[in-house]
């Protein structure tokens, strides 16, 4: 009986979509329909037979995860608490340790930890694998279980248990929750250069950097010598802050170009006039953190010829999610699109390449920390033009520029060696007359051209 009303739902699913998709279903391969049919058959025996009873809604849900997530990494269907979750983080405020994880055969690891929160204080870092919360290994369950443990109530503990490749033994980590207000831009200046550091790309982003600009301006009485922005460790966000944070740094020129299945499929974003950095030199950071918006900011400014980027190479995300609402309280989050950078590069994979590699050298395991990009995720989308750095990365030959230890920096009052670098090398072109900056960048460097 229970079969026959499966069957007889189904049927008058499709019956009540003939007028809208008639010639599709004229179409359709007759196989799907015997695919669907045995979908069918699976359900019902799971839901009759299986040894704990289980309601319909965990079984529909699970089917709904599995198809989107045989996908790619960030396709992914939202219920009532994933679509609050999501409003929430971009909105700008979340409670919990401040970190961005994914789920890897099994293993919650560590994507990246949030700049100014429990979990970054902590020192964890981006590959970083947790194993147990307070003592109760999470292996083998579910991301949203996982996530759900590490929430909580602000000012309670908890206690993670964490393997670090390239360590012999696991180590705990006690932390305490916050309530985790995320400032999507901070700033400084220091020796008249502005130091603008991107967090994340909330609905507020675009703001707070013609805000931060504003106040550079402000606090050395003119303009700086020029500017670092910051994006290293900063997964992404929204696409349209993305694209208002580099028109506020370029006058003219494409920004990003976003391209669906079909070959027309194209959007274009340009910006609009009035560079609001005075066309004074940049220095872009990066890192295998910076991802998606990030990487969208630093390959417009790079291809634009408006920055040197620097930093070590990052993730390498380069696709767009669309969420398509389902009902007021569900939605499909779907990769709908890739984005290119205005010479027409897909970081796919690949990510963005800065042109003057820096390592983090005041890090004691740079040489030794994961590198988790985009290429390591199971099922990601191929980029048909993919370059194997591996050779490069892997480059072992000691650079003078680099060869000092992370102790004897420190003894210098070094305590982020790219950030110094950065600095130091904006201050160089800063002292350098407009017509000349243009050929003062570093060597292997790529020009800061006056705008």
């Amino acid at each position: 009986m229970a079969r026959f009303l499966l069957r007889s739902a189904l049927l008058v699913s499709a019956v009540a979509l003939v007028p809208a998709v008639t010639t599709a279903i004229a179409a359709a391969d007759v196989q799907t329909y015997r695919d669907l049919d045995q979908f069918m058959s699976v359900f019902e025996r799971v839901r009759s037979e299986y040894v704990d009873k289980v309601d319909d809604k965990t079984l529909i849900k699970g089917a709904i995860d599995g198809m989107l997530a045989s996908l790619d990494p960030h396709s992914s269907y939202l219920d009532a608490r994933d679509f609050t979750n999501l409003k929430t983080q971009t909105d700008g405020a979340y409670g919990g340790l401040g970190l961005t994880v994914s789920l890897e055969d099994g293993a919650v690891k560590i994507i990246t930890p949030t700049e100014d929160t429990p979990a970054f204080r902590a020192g964890l870092k981006a590959g970083d694998y947790i194993t147990h919360l307070d003592g109760v290994l999470i292996y083998g369950g579910t991301l949203d279980e996982a996530v759900d443990k590490m929430r909580g109530a602000a000012g309670t503990p908890v206690r993670l248990t964490i393997v670090r490749p390239g360590r012999d033994k696991p180590f705990d980590v006690t932390l305490r929750r916050e309530v985790i207000q995320l400032k999507p831009v901070k700033w400084e200046v220091k020796n008249r250069v502005g130091i603008i550091n991107i967090n994340t790309f909330n609905k507020n982003t675009g703001e707070a950097v013609r805000a931060a600009l504003a106040g550079i301006d402000k606090a050395v009485g003119g303009q700086p010598l020029g500017y670092v922005i910051d994006l290293r460790s900063n997964p992404g966000g929204l696409l349209d802050q993305a694209i208002e944070v580099g028109d506020a740094f370029l006058d003219r020129g494409e920004i990003v170009s976003q391209r669906g299945r079909e070959k027309n499929d194209i959007e274009r974003y340009y910006a609009r006039p009035g560079d609001l950095s005075h066309g004074l030199p940049m220095v872009v950071l990066v890192d295998a953190g910076s991802a998606s918006a990030a990487e969208i900011v630093a390959g417009a400014l790079q291809d634009q010829k408006r920055a040197i980027v620097m930093g070590e190479k990052s993730f390498g995300k380069g696709s767009v999610q669309t969420l398509l609402p389902l009902s007021d309280e569900t939605a499909l989050r779907l990769t709908t699109a890739r984005y290119f950078t205005p010479s027409g590069r897909s970081v796919q994979e690949g990510g963005i390449q800065p042109d003057i590699l820096v390592p983090q050298i005041t890090d004691p395991d740079y040489k030794d920390k994961p590198r988790l990009r985009e290429a390591d995720l199971r099922r990601h989308l191929i980029n048909e033009a993919k370059v194997d750095d591996s050779v490069l990365e892997d480059d072992t030959k000691p650079d003078p520029r680099f060869a000092a230890t992370a102790e004897a920096l420190k003894k210098q009052g070094v305590e982020d060696f790219q950030l110094d670098y950065a600095l130091k090398t904006i201050l160089r072109l800063g002292t350098t007359p407009p017509a000349k900056v243009a050929n003062a960048a570093p060597a292997g460097g790529a020009k800061a051209a006056k705008r």
